[in-house]
C-alpha cells in the first residue's frame, strides 16, 4: 500500500518531543512522494513544517484510530511502535485509572503509588477459573493462567517479576502468592498457604530498605517455588535468594535508610524484652543514621515488628531463637559504632572500656580483649613464620565493616534456610509454581560492581525472554500453517558472552582477585587491552581510565572500576572469624558452622518426602571456612543466575513488567521520559517489534466477517464465510503479502487493520452521508410544504381581518360623534351645578367661622375671670400661712429665751445648802407626791412601753430599783436625777417619734398617691386584659383547630414510623436469620471437616477402634437429643482414638480448631445477644397487645383451674368407687368374687356403667384441657426459643499462651476418659434395661396371644354377647393383677390404681372405636351387598371355581376393610428401622418417586412411623427414627450433593415432614386449616418443637446445598449468555483484539447461550413442582437465582472493558427483558427476582444515557441508585466506544459525577458478593391429604410396615 493512501489530510502521525518524547499532529496537506516535509498541525493549533530525513525519507509513525486507544492488549493496535505504547499506557492509566495493561505476554503493571480496592478476596473469586484473555488485565489473570496451565499440561510454570526499584515488583508478587494461597488452599491443616505469605513480612524486615526511589525497595532477588500436590493443592514452598546488598549494612545515601529489621529495633528498645540489648534511637548508631531519614512517612517501626515477630512464630521460629536473631542484629549496630583511633601512622586502637565494643562483646559472647586485637590486628602466614600486623586506621574500619557485612549475611542465609525448613512438608511435591522477584535494569550517576550484576542477570532474562517470545510466534504460524520467514530480532548474546565467557569480564576479575598486588586499576587495563578493539559492544569513556562502558539491551552505562576487586572478593579477617565461633553465644556459633551442621530452631527434621527441587545455592564442600571466603562473590552469581535459568528454561514463564511512572511518587503522574526508558529496558518495546516483524494482528474468520461485513456486497457473502473472507480482502487489499489464511484465523502485517477500519470508517461515513442527505432533504421540502400552506392561510385570515377592521372603523366613528354629543351636553350641565353648589357652601362655612370666633372670645373672657378668682385667693392664702409660721416661730424663740433663764436660775439654786434643807424638810411630802408622781408615770410608762417595745424592759427594771431605794435619802435623790434624765430621754423620744410619725404620714401620702396611680393603672390593665382575652379567645379557637391538624398529623406521622420502625425490625429479623443460617453453614463445614479429618486419621493410624464408637441412638435421655451437638458427641467419642495419632497431627492444626471454635462461640454468643435485644425490642413493641392478651387468658385461665378442680374431684369419686369395689372384691374371697352374678360382679358393672357415662360427659373436656396446657406450654416454648438461637457447644475462653494450652489439652484428655468411662457404665446400665424389658416384652407377646385366642373366641360369638365376654375378661384380668400386687406390694398397688384407671379408659376408647367401626363396615358390607347383587352369577361362577370359593369365601371383601380400617399410622419392628431408613431414604431414586408417586410420599410414610411410635407412647423410638432420619438425609446429601434433582426432592420432603409435625402436634395455631379426621391424628404423647427446630435447621442446610448447587450449574452459563453472547445480532461489532484472544461473541456449537439460561431456570423449575416444593420456598430460589445471574454478570461487566460500550448495554437490556419475561410466564413477578436484577438494569442504563453535561451527571445520579459510586465511575472509566461516532467519557465529566455522589453513605465494595445467600424462610403450608388414604407402593420395597 502507498504512503499516499495513509499520509492523507486529517492523518494524524507522532513526531518526536524533547518533553513528551512524542507529540501528536495531524497532517493539513497530503503526502506526496518525492515531499521533503510534512505540513503538520500541534493538538494546540499550532501549525509546523516538519523536516524529513533526507537520507532515510522515514515518515512519522502513524497514530491510531480512537476506537484502538486504551486498548487491553498493546498488540491489539493495528500500528505497533513506541509512541502507540507509550500512548496507550498513558490513557490507560490516567484517564481509565487502569494500572494493568497486555503486551503480549507481558503483563505491564504501573506503580500507581496509591491503594487501589482491586485486590480483594472478591476479586480474586471473579478471576478465578476464567480464561486470561476473558477479563481485563490483572495480576491475577496471570497467576490463574498460570495454575491453570500447571493442572492442565502437567507442566511447572515461572512468574517473572521485573521492573527497576520502585516500580511495584515485591508487590506484585506478594499478590501472586496471595492468589495462589486462596484459590488452592493447602492439602493439609498445617497453614502452609499461611506460612507462604507470613514469609513475605521476614523478608521484607531484613531485605528490605528505604531508597530515594522507594519506600519499600527489596534490595536482593529472590524466587519462590510453590509446590503443589496432585490434587493442585499447595504443599509447601522453598526460597532462593540472589546477590544481597551487603554494603547496604554499613553505608547508606542520603534519603535513604538501612534495612527495616535495624529501624524496627530501635522503634521498640523501650519493651522490656529488649532492655538487654542496650539499644536506643536510631540516631544514635553509625550504621542507621547515615541517610538522615531514620522515618518512613505512614509506617510505624513497631508495628512492623511485632508482624515480624509474629510471622517467625508462624514459620515456627520461636522466642529463643528470635531473641538470638535480634541479639545479633542489635551486635552489629553496637560494632557500627566502635569508634578506631589512630596510634600512629602505621597502626590504630581501640580506646579501653568502650562501651559499645562492651555490649558488643557480651551481645555475642566473646571477650573484649580478643576482639579489641583482631579488630585493629592482622595476621600474616608465610611458608615458616607468622606475623601479627597492626592496621591503620582506614583499613581497621574496613575490616570492622567487613566483618558487619560478612554477619549480616550470614544471618540472612540462617533465616532464608530455616524458613525453607518450614515450608518444607512431608507430603510429595507434583508441581510447582515460581515467582522471580528481581531487580530490574539499573543504571545510575555511579554504577558499581552491584549494577553489573543487576545488568548482567537482566541480559540473561531478557534473551531468556526474546527466544520464548519468538518461539511462541513460531508455535502459533505453525499451528496456523501460514508460510513464515525468520524474524530478526535482537539478540544479545554477544553482550553475555563479553561478561561470562572466557577472557570475559568476569574472568579477568577473578584472575586479577587471586593476584598478589591485584588492584581495580591493573584490571581496567586488562579489560582495555582484551576487549576494546576486539568487542563493539565494550568501550572506554574519554575522560577516564578507571571505568568502561557496555552496550546492554536497554542502554549503554558507565561503570566505575573502583571497589569491584573488593567486593568481589568480600574478604574477612580470618581471624576476627575464629573470634566469633569460639563464642559462647550458640547461635553465633551456628551461623558460622556448614550448613550440614545446623539445626532447625522449630526442633524438626526436614522429610524428603520424594521432593525434588533445585538447590538454592551450589553445594558447599566441607573444607575449612579459609577456602570458602577465597570464593569469589561474581563467581557463586553466575553459578546461581545458571541454576535459575535451568529452571525457567524448565518451566513455562509468564512475564510481569512494573514500570515506576514518576520519580516523585506522586499518585497516577505519568512522566513520559521515565516510562519509555523502563519500556526500552524491560523489554516490552522488544515484544512489540518482535510482533510487528510478523502478523501482530489475528482475527477468526467469523470475527472478520462480523466486523467487515459492511464492506462487502450481497453478492460477496457466500456461504462458506472463510471463502468469503479471502474473496473480500483480495479485492479491498492487494498486496497479498500484508495478510496470511490459517486455519482458523487470519494474520494481518502492522497497520492493515488501521487501513480496513478505515475503509469501513469511509464506508460508514459515506452510508451516513447519504442518509443524512435524504432525510435533510425530505426535512426541507417537508419544511417548505408547511411554510408555504401557513403563508396562505395568514394571507386568508389577515385580508378579512382587513376587512371587519373597516367596517367596525365606520361605526364607531358615527357612534362616536353622537356619544359626544350628549356627553358636552352633560359636562357642561355638571359645571353649572358644581359651582352653585360651591358657592352656597363657601357662603356657609365663612358664616359657621365667623360664629365659632365670637363664640371662642367669651368662652375665653369668662374662663379668665374664673382663673383670676382663683389665682388671687390662692396668693392671699399663702400670705396668711407664711405671716402664722413666722408668728409661731417668734412665740416659740420668745419662749426658749425665757425657759433658758428659768433653768440657769434653777440650776444655781440647786447647788446652793439652803435649797437642799428646805428640800429635806418637806421630804416625806414630796416622797408621797413623788410616789404618786411615780405611779402616774408607770402608767404613762406602760402606754409608751406598748407603742415603744423596745423601751419596755429598761423602764420596768428602772422602775423596781426605784421601789427599793424609797427608804433611803440618797437614794431618792439619786432616783429624782434618775428620773429627770429619763425624762429628758422620754422627751428625746417623743420628738422621735413625732418625726417618725411626720415621715409616716408623707410615706402614706406617698402611697396613696402611688395606690391612686396603681388603680389607674390597674383599670387601664384590666381593660387591656379584656381585650388580650378577646384576642386569646381567638387564638384558642385557632390553636384548637391547629391542635386537632397536627394530631391528625401526628397520628399519620406515627403511623408512618410505626410502619418503619416495623419494617426495620423485619430487616433486622432477616439479618439476623441471614446470620444465623450463615453459622448453621460454616457448622456444616466444620462438620464436613471433622469427617474428613477422621477418615484421614484413620487412615494414617491403620488402627479401628470399634469399642469407642456408638450409635446416635442409644446415648440420649431427653427428646432433644440430636442437635448438633451430635457431632460434636462423636468427637468425645473418638477422643481416645485420636490421641493415638496425636503425633501425626501438626501442632497448628490444633492451634487453628481451637482458635476457631473460640471465635464461632463469640460470634454465637455476639449473635445470642443482638437477637436478645431485638427480642427486647420486639417485646416492647408488643407490650401493649400482651396486656390485653393477658387480661382475655386469665379469664381463660380461671375457667380452666375450675375445670381442673372439677376433674380432679370426679377423679376422687373414682378412686373410692374402685376402692369399694376393690373391698367388695377382697370382702368374699371364698364365695367367688369374680363370677357373673356375684355382688362383686354387680358392684363392678354398676360402676362401670356409671365411669362409661361420667367419661362420655368428661372426655371432651380431657382433651379440651389438655390440648390448651400443650398449646401454652409450647407457646411459651416457642417464645423462648424464637429469640435465642441454639446454643451447640459451650463458650470456651481464648487461651493466651502455651501453658494454657498445653493445660486445656490435658484436661480435655482428662474428660474425654471420664466421659468414656461414663459412656460404659451408662451402656452396662443400657444392656441391663434391654434384657429387662425384653422379658417384658416376652411377657407382653404371651399377653398378646392369649388376648389373639380369646379375641378368635369372641369372634365367633354373637356381636350381642362379646362385649360382655371382653369386658369379662378384662375385668378377671384386672381384678387377678389387683390381687397380686396388693400381695406383693401396698406402694406398687397405688400406682395399679392408676394403671387399672388408665386401662379402663383406655377400654372404653376402644369399645367406641369398636362401635363405630362395626357401623362402618355394616354400611360397607350393605354396599358390596348391593355390588354382588348387581353382578351377574354366570360372571362370578366364570370367574372363579368352586373350590375357591369354598377355600377362600371372604378373600374379595377381607382386605377393602382392613384398608379401610387404617388410621393414618405404620407400624414397624425395631430391628427393620435401618431397613425403614435404607429403603425410604438412601437407596430411593428421586426421578421416579417425582414422577409416579405423590409429592411428599417419603415425608408422610416417616411421619406416619412416627405417629405409631407416638401412639404407643415410646420415646426411645421417637428419638432413634428421627435421628436415623436427619442422619440418613444428611448422609445422602453428602453423597449425591452435586445433583439438582437428589438436593431438591429431598428439601421438598424435610419441608413437607417439617409442615406435618407442625400440623399435627396438636398446636390450635397450626391446627386452623385442618379436618376433623386430621385433627383426630394429632400427635398425642409427645411434644416435638425442638425436634422441629432441629429439622428447620437441616432444611435450611438443605436449601443453601441447593443454591450451591444450582449456582455451580448457572455460574458458567451466565457470562457467555448474558454478556459475550449477541441476542440481537448484528447490534454491536467486534473490535480488534490482541494476542490475548477473547471468548467469540458469536454463537458456535456448544456455547452458551440466554435461551440455555432460560432452559436451565425452567428445569430447575419445573424439578422442583415435581417434587411438590412449596411455593414460597420456590419463589425464593429463583429469587437467589436472578441474584446470581445479575451479581456474577454485574462483576464481569465491571472487570471487562470491551464488554463496557452503548450496544453491550442495549444487549444486557435485551437479555433482562427476556429473564422479565420468563418471570411473568412462571407467574413469579412478585418474588423479589427483578429487583434483584436492579444494579445490572442501571448499569445498562448507564451505558446508553448522554454523558456530557451537567444535567446528564445530574440524571445519572439520581437514575443509578442501585449501584454504589464505585461502580459508576468504573463504568465510566471503562466506558469504550466499538465504532468512531461514538464519543469517550470525558475525566472532567466523572469528576463531576465523584463530586455529586461524595456525600453518599456506602460501602466501597466494587463488586458485588456472589456467595451471599438470601436467609430463607419456611411458611407453614398444610396438606389437605389424609393419611389414611395414602397407599404404599409395592416399589418402595416397604412391605415389612403395617397398617394400624
Amino acid at each position: 500500500m502507498a504512503a499516499s493512501e495513509l499520509y492523507t489530510k486529517c492523518a494524524r502521525v507522532w513526531i518526536p518531543d524533547v518533553e513528551e518524547v512524542w507529540k501528536s499532529a495531524e497532517l493539513i496537506k497530503d503526502y506526496k512522494n518525492g515531499d521533503a516535509s510534512l505540513q503538520l498541525m500541534l493538538e494546540d493549533g499550532t501549525n509546523i513544517d516538519h523536516k524529513l530525513d533526507p537520507k532515510t525519507k522515514n515518515l512519522p509513525y502513524l497514530r491510531n484510530p480512537d476506537i484502538l486507544v486504551g486498548e487491553n492488549d498493546l498488540t491489539a493496535l493495528s500500528y505497533l511502535h513506541e509512541p502507540a505504547v507509550l500512548h496507550n499506557l498513558k490513557v490507560r492509566f490516567i484517564d481509565s485509572k487502569l494500572i494493568y495493561t497486555y503486551c503480549g505476554i507481558v503483563l505491564v503493571a504501573i506503580n500507581p503509588y496509591e491503594t487501589l480496592p482491586i485486590y480483594g478476596t472478591d476479586i480474586i473469586n471473579a478471576y478465578s477459573g476464567q480464561n486470561m484473555g476473558d477479563m481485563d488485565p490483572h495480576i491475577f489473570a496471570v497467576a490463574e493462567e498460570a495454575y491453570k496451565q500447571m493442572a492442565r499440561d502437567e507442566r511447572n510454570q515461572s512468574i517473572i517479576v521485573s521492573g527497576e526499584s520502585g516500580a511495584g515488583k515485591t508487590v506484585s508478587a506478594k499478590y501472586a502468592m496471595r492468589y495462589f494461597a486462596t484459590v488452592s488452599g493447602s492439602a493439609s491443616e498445617a497453614n502452609v498457604e499461611e506460612k507462604v505469605l507470613a514469609s513475605n513480612p521476614i523478608m521484607e524486615a531484613i531485605g528490605n530498605a528505604k531508597t530515594t526511589r522507594n519506600d519499600n525497595s527489596s534490595r536482593f532477588g529472590k524466587y519462590i517455588e510453590i509446590g503443589f500436590d496432585t490434587r493442585f493443592r499447595i504443599i509447601g514452598a522453598n526460597m532462593r535468594t540472589y546477590l544481597l546488598e551487603k554494603s547496604r549494612v554499613v553505608f547508606q545515601a542520603d534519603e535513604e535508610r538501612n534495612y527495616h529489621i535495624f529501624y524496627q529495633l530501635c522503634a521498640s528498645s523501650h519493651l522490656p524484652e529488649f532492655k538487654n540489648l542496650k539499644l536506643s534511637s536510631a540516631n544514635d548508631f553509625l550504621y542507621t543514621r547515615q541517610g538522615r531519614s531514620p522515618v518512613i512517612d505512614g509506617v510505624d517501626d513497631t508495628k512492623e515488628l511485632c508482624s515480624t515477630r509474629n510471622a517467625f512464630s508462624l514459620l515456627g521460629i520461636n522466642e529463643s531463637y528470635q531473641k538470638g536473631l535480634f541479639q545479633v542484629l542489635a551486635a552489629i549496630l553496637h560494632l557500627g559504632n566502635v569508634e578506631i583511633k589512630d596510634r600512629d601512622s602505621d597502626s590504630s586502637i581501640i580506646p579501653p572500656n568502650n562501651r559499645h565494643l562492651t555490649a558488643f562483646c557480651e551481645l555475642v559472647g566473646v571477650t573484649y580483649q580478643d576482639m579489641s586485637q583482631w579488630l585493629c590486628h592482622r595476621k600474616l602466614k608465610t611458608a615458616t613464620e607468622t606475623y601479627i600486623k597492626p592496621l591503620p586506621r582506614l583499613q581497621a574500619t574496613n575490616a570492622r565493616d567487613a566483618l558487619s557485612k560478612h554477619i549480616y549475611a550470614k544471618l540472612f542465609n540462617w533465616i532464608v534456610e530455616h524458613v525453607n525448613k518450614a515450608l518444607i512438608t512431608n507430603v510429595k511435591q507434583h508441581s510447582f509454581i515460581g515467582v522471580l522477584d528481581i531487580y530490574g535494569f539499573e543504571t545510575f550517576e555511579i554504577n558499581s560492581f552491584e549494577q553489573f550484576c543487576i545488568n548482567y542477570a537482566n541480559e540473561k532474562l531478557q534473551q531468556q525472554f526474546n527466544m520464548h517470545v519468538f518461539k511462541l510466534e513460531q508455535e502459533e504460524y505453525m499451528k496456523e500453517q501460514i508460510p513464515w520467514t525468520l524474524i530478526d530480532f535482537y539478540d544479545n548474546q554477544p553482550c553475555i558472552n563479553l561478561i561470562e565467557a572466557k577472557m570475559g569480564i568476569l574472568d579477568l576479575l577473578d584472575e586479577e582477585c587471586r593476584m598478589p598486588r591485584g588492584s581495580d586499576d591493573s584490571w581496567a587495563q586488562k579489560l582495555y587491552n582484551t576487549h576494546l578493539k576486539t568487542c563493539s559492544l565494550f568501550e572506554k569513556p574519554r575522560m577516564s581510565n578507571r571505568a568502561f562502558i557496555i552496550q546492554h539491551f536497554a542502554d549503554k552505562v558507565e561503570y566505575q572500576c573502583d571497589g569491584f576487586l573488593e567486593k568481589n572478593k568480600d574478604t574477612v579477617n580470618e581471624e576476627q572469624i575464629n573470634v566469633l565461633k569460639a563464642s559462647k553465644f550458640d547461635l553465633l556459633v551456628e551461623l558460622f558452622q556448614d550448613e550440614e551442621k545446623a539445626t532447625s530452631p522449630t526442633g524438626q527434621v526436614p522429610g524428603t518426602g520424594g521432593r525434588t527441587r533445585l538447590s538454592v545455592k551450589p553445594e558447599k564442600s566441607r573444607e575449612t571456612s579459609s577456602r570458602e571466603h577465597k570464593k569469589t562473590v561474581g563467581c557463586q552469581f553466575r553459578n546461581s543466575l545458571q541454576m535459575l535459568m535451568d529452571t525457567l528454561n524448565a518451566t513455562t514463564p509468564h512475564y510481569v513488567r512494573c514500570i515506576k511512572p514518576n520519580d516523585f511518587k506522586l499518585a497516577f503522574s505519568f512522566d513520559p521520559k521515565r516510562a519509555v526508558q523502563q519500556l526500552r529496558a524491560c523489554g516490552v518495546l522488544e515484544t512489540i517489534r518482535i510482533s510487528a516483524a510478523g502478523f501482530p494482528s489475528r482475527w477468526t474468520y467469523q470475527e472478520f466477517f462480523s466486523r467487515y461485513r459492511v464492506l462487502m456486497k450481497q453478492k460477496d457473502v457466500l456461504p462458506d464465510k472463510k471463502l468469503t473472507c479471502r474473496n473480500v480482502l483480495e479485492k479491498l487489499v492487494q498486496d497479498q503479502d500484508k495478510y496470511q489464511f490459517g486455519k482458523t484465523k487470519i494474520f494481518f502485517r502492522a497497520g492493515q487493520v488501521a487501513y480496513l477500519e478505515k475503509l469501513r470508517a469511509d464506508k460508514l461515513r459515506a452510508a451516513c452521508i447519504r442518509i443524512q442527505k435524504t432525510i435533510r432533504c425530505w426535512l426541507a421540502r417537508k419544511k417548505y410544504l408547511r411554510k408555504r400552506n401557513a403563508a396562505i392561510t395568514i394571507q386568508r385570515f389577515t385580508r378579512g381581518y382587513q376587512a371587519r377592521c373597516l367596517a367596525k372603523f365606520l361605526r364607531r366613528t358615527q357612534a362616536a360623534t353622537i356619544i359626544q354629543k350628549y356627553q358636552r351636553m352633560c359636562v357642561e350641565k355638571k359645571r353649572y351645578r358644581q359651582k352653585q353648589a360651591a358657592a352656597l357652601a363657601m357662603q356657609t362655612i365663612l358664616r359657621a367661622y365667623m360664629a365659632r370666633q365670637k363664640y371662642q372670645a367669651l368662652l375665653r373672657e369668662h374662663k379668665a375671670v374664673i382663673i383670676q378668682k382663683h389665682v388671687r385667693g390662692w396668693l392671699a392664702r399663702c400670705w396668711y400661712k407664711r405671716c402664722l409660721v413666722s408668728l409661731v416661730y417668734l412665740q416659740c424663740c420668745f419662749r426658749r429665751m425665757k425657759a433658758r433663764r428659768e433653768l440657769k436660775k434653777l440650776k444655781i439654786e440647786a447647788r446652793s445648802v439652803e435649797h437642799f434643807k428646805k428640800l429635806n424638810k418637806g421630804m416625806e411630802n414630796k416622797i408621797m407626791q413623788l410616789q404618786r408622781k411615780i405611779d402616774e408615770q408607770n402608767k404613762d410608762n406602760r402606754l409608751i412601753s406598748d407603742r415603744l417595745a423596745g423601751l419596755e424592759t429598761s423602764y420596768t427594771a428602772e422602775s423596781e430599783r426605784m421601789r427599793g431605794e424609797l427608804g433611803r435619802l440618797r437614794g431618792v435623790e439619786e432616783d429624782a436625777k434618775n428620773k429627770g434624765n429619763q425624762v429628758n430621754s422620754l422627751l428625746e423620744e417623743l420628738e422621735k417619734l413625732r418625726k417618725e410619725l411626720s415621715a409616716t404620714q408623707q410615706e402614706k401620702k406617698t402611697i396613696e398617691d402611688w395606690a391612686q396611680t396603681y388603680r389607674d393603672e390597674m383599670e387601664k390593665m384590666v381593660s387591656e386584659l379584656k381585650d388580650q382575652n378577646g384576642s386569646l379567645k381567638k387564638e384558642k379557637d385557632d390553636l384548637n383547630r391547629s391542635i386537632q391538624e397536627q394530631s391528625q398529623q401526628m397520628t399519620e406521622k406515627m403511623a408512618r414510623l410505626i410502619a418503619e420502625e416495623t419494617q426495620q425490625l423485619e430487616t433486622d429479623l432477616n439479618e439476623e436469620r441471614s446470620r444465623y443460617q450463615n453459622l448453621l453453614t460454616e457448622h456444616l463445614r466444620l462438620e464436613e471437616k471433622y469427617d474428613d479429618l477422621k477418615e484421614e486419621m484413620a487412615l494414617s493410624s491403620n488402627v479401628s477402634k470399634p469399642g469407642h464408637r456408638r450409635t446416635d441412638s442409644t446415648h440420649s435421655s431427653n427428646e432433644s437429643e440430636y442437635t448438633y451437638n451430635s457431632e460434636y458427641a462423636e468427637l468425645e467419642e473418638g477422643s481416645r482414638a485420636a490421641e493415638d495419632v496425636t503425633r501425626g497431627i501438626d501442632t497448628p492444626l490444633t492451634l487453628k480448631l481451637q482458635k476457631r471454635l473460640t471465635e464461632l462461640e463469640q460470634e454465637k454468643q455476639s449473635l445470642r445477644n443482638e437477637l436478645e435485644n431485638k427480642e427486647e425490642q420486639f417485646q416492647r413493641a408488643r407490650a401493649r397487645d400482651d396486656a390485653e392478651f393477658k387480661k382475655a387468658r386469665g379469664a381463660e385461665l380461671e375457667y380452666e383451674s375450675l375445670k381442673r378442680q372439677e376433674l380432679e374431684s370426679e377423679n376422687k369419686k373414682l378412686r373410692h368407687d374402685l376402692a369399694e369395689m376393690r373391698q367388695s372384691l377382697l370382702g368374699h374371697p371364698a364365695t367367688g368374687a369374680g363370677a357373673p352374678g356375684s355382688p362383686a360382679y354387680k358392684v363392678l358393672l354398676d360402676q362401670l356403667n356409671a365411669s362409661c357415662e361420667e367419661l362420655e360427659v368428661r372426655k371432651e373436656e380431657v382433651l379440651i384441657l389438655r390440648s390448651q396446657l400443650v398449646s401454652q406450654k409450647e407457646a411459651m416454648q416457642h417464645k423462648e426459643t424464637m429469640t435465642e438461637p441454639s446454643v451447640y457447644v459451650e463458650d470456651v475462653s481464648k487461651l493466651k499462651d502455651a501453658d494454657e494450652i498445653k493445660q486445656a489439652y490435658i484436661g480435655l484428655k482428662d474428660t474425654n476418659r471420664l466421659l468414656e468411662h461414663q459412656l460404659q457404665t451408662q451402656r452396662r446400665s443400657y444392656d441391663n434395661e434391654v434384657e429387662a424389658l425384653r422379658g417384658e416384652l416376652q411377657n407382653v407377646k404371651e399377653e398378646n396371644n392369649r388376648q389373639q385366642q380369646l379375641l378368635a373366641q369372641n369372634l365367633q360369638l354373637p356381636p350381642e354377647a362379646r362385649i360382655e365376654a371382653s369386658l369379662q375378661h378384662e375385668i378377671t384380668r384386672l381384678t387377678n393383677e389387683n390381687l397380686e400386687l396388693l400381695a406383693d406390694d401396698p406402694t406398687a398397688s397405688r400406682e395399679a390404681r392408676v394403671i387399672i384407671l388408665r386401662r379402663m379408659v383406655d377400654l372404653m376408647e376402644q369399645l367406641e372405636k369398636q362401635d363405630r367401626t362395626i357401623r362402618k363396615l355394616k354400611k360397607q358390607l350393605k354396599v358390596y351387598s348391593k355390588r354382588i347383587g348387581e353382578m351377574g352369577a354366570g360372571q362370578a361362577e366364570g370367574q372363579t371355581s368352586p373350590g375357591q370359593m369354598v377355600d377362600e369365601p371372604i378373600h374379595p371383601v377381607n382386605i377393602p376393610r382392613r384398608e379401610k380400617d387404617f388410621q393414618g399410622m405404620l407400624e414397624y419392628k425395631k430391628e427393620d428401622e435401618l431397613k425403614l431408613v435404607k429403603n425410604l431414604i438412601l437407596e430411593l431414586k428421586p426421578r421416579g418417586v417425582a414422577v409416579n408417586l405423590i409429592p411428599g410420599l417419603p415425608a408422610y410414610i416417616l411421619f406416619m412411623c412416627l405417629r405409631h411410635a407416638d401412639y404407643l407412647n415410646d420415646d426411645q423410638k421417637v428419638r432413634t427414627l428421627l435421628t436415623s432420619t436427619i442422619n440418613s438425609i444428611k448422609k445422602i446429601l453428602k453423597k449425591r450433593g452435586d445433583d439438582f434433582e437428589t438436593v431438591s426432592f429431598w428439601l421438598s420432603n424435610t419441608c413437607r415432614f417439617l409442615h406435618c409435625l407442625k400440623q399435627y402436634s396438636g398446636d390450635p395455631a397450626f391446627m386452623k386449616h385442618n379436618s376433623q379426621r386430621q385433627n383426630e391424628h394429632s400427635l398425642s404423647n409427645f411434644d416435638l418443637a425442638e425436634y422441629r427446630q432441629v429439622i428447620s435447621d437441616l432444611a435450611i442446610q438443605i436449601y443453601q446445598q441447593l443454591i450451591k448447587c444450582m449456582e455451580n450449574i448457572l455460574q458458567p452459563m451466565i457470562v457467555s449468555g448474558m454478556l459475550e453472547h449477541e441476542t440481537i445480532q448484528g447490534v454491536s461489532g467486534v473490535k480488534p483484539t490482541g494476542l490475548r484472544k477473547r471468548t467469540s461473541s458469536i454463537a458456535d456449537e456448544g456455547t452458551d447461550t440466554l435461551d440455555s439460561i432460560l432452559r436451565q431456570l425452567s428445569a430447575f423449575h419445573s424439578t422442583m413442582c415435581q417434587h411438590g416444593t412449596d411455593p414460597e420456598l420456590i419463589k425464593q430460589v429463583v429469587k437467589q437465582q436472578f441474584y446470581i445471574i445479575g451479581a456474577v454478570t454485574l462483576n464481569n461487566l465491571l472487570l471487562r472493558k470491551d464488554m463496557c460500550s452503548w450496544s453491550k448495554g442495549m444487549q444486557i437490556r435485551y437479555n433482562v427483558s427476556q429473564l422479565e419475561e420468563w418471570l411473568r410466564d412462571k407467574g413469579l413477578m412478585t418474588c423479589g427476582a427483578k429487583e434483584t436484577l436492579e444494579p445490572l438494569i442501571q448499569a445498562a442504563q448507564l451505558l446508553q444515557v448522554k454523558k456530557k453535561t451537567d444535567e446528564d451527571a445530574e440524571a445519572i445520579c439520581s437514575m443509578c441508585l442501585a449501584l454504589t459510586t464505585a461502580q459508576i465511575v468504573k463504568v465510566l472509566n471503562l466506558y469504550t466506544p466499538v465504532n468512531e461516532f461514538e464519543e469517550r467519557v470525558s475525566v472532567a465529566f466523572i469528576r463531576t459525577i465523584q463530586t455529586r455522589l461524595r456525600d453518599r453513605c456506602e460501602t466501597p465494595q466494587l463488586l458485588m458478593d456472589t456467595k451471599m445467600i438470601y436467609p430463607v424462610t419456611f411458611p407453614f403450608n398444610p396438606s389437605s391429604l389424609a393419611l389414611e388414604t395414602i397407599q404404599i407402593p409395592t416399589s418402595l420395597n416397604l412391605g415389612f410396615l403395617t397398617r394400624v
